[in-house]
């Protein structure tokens, strides 16, 4: 039996996170998004418009489920506003990792952290909250990264690398 999980994010990167959550144990109950154009990535999952939609949802239920904010990019903050909605309405917010991502056993991973597929990260590494290292990325021994920060798919942050709050770190860089 699957464990629901609530998203909020209604585009790329929720599919991103439909396509590995079930291995993981999880199914994606419910999507949140701001906006009212949104097309429903996933089919049979609703989608709740903004935090009205999902105060009006979270109030019908007894208890409220896990959740992930599914926004990539430069939206740090955002993803760290929304995550902290979630918590203060009683939402526990997971960390997930790809099961073909590595994470050393070392790594010490913030709330919401999002380790995508062919994703490293090294050994003595500190993420904050809300974290992405997407797909193919590596965030190498010993770094340090701010809450809200964005890896892009292929980047390598070579050890000893201090990334500060919310950045985003783009495909294919090399730091």
């Amino acid at each position: 039996m699957s464990t629901p999980v609530i998203v909020w994010g209604a585009t790329g990167q929720a599919r991103v996170l439909a396509d590995f959550l079930p291995a993981l144990g999880y199914r994606i109950e419910v999507l949140v998004d701001r906006n009212p154009q949104v097309a429903p990535p996933l089919e049979g999952v609703p989608i709740l418009l903004g935090e009205a939609g999902f105060r009006e949802w979270a109030s019908a239920r007894r208890e409220l489920p896990a959740a992930l904010v599914a926004i990539g990019g430069d939206r740090g903050a955002d993803r760290l506003e929304l995550q902290e909605v979630l918590r203060g309405a009683g939402c526990r917010i997971l960390t997930v990792i790809h099961p073909r991502a590595i994470a050393a056993a070392s790594a010490q991973f913030g709330l919401g952290c999002q380790i995508l597929a062919g994703a490293l990260v090294g050994a003595g590494a500190v993420l904050g909250d809300a974290v992405i290292v997407n797909t193919r990325a590596g965030v190498d021994h010993e770094c340090r990264i701010a809450d809200g920060v964005h890896v892009g798919p292929g980047a390598t942050l070579c050890g000893l690398v201090t990334v500060g709050r919310c950045t985003l770190i783009g495909a294919g860089a090399v730091v």
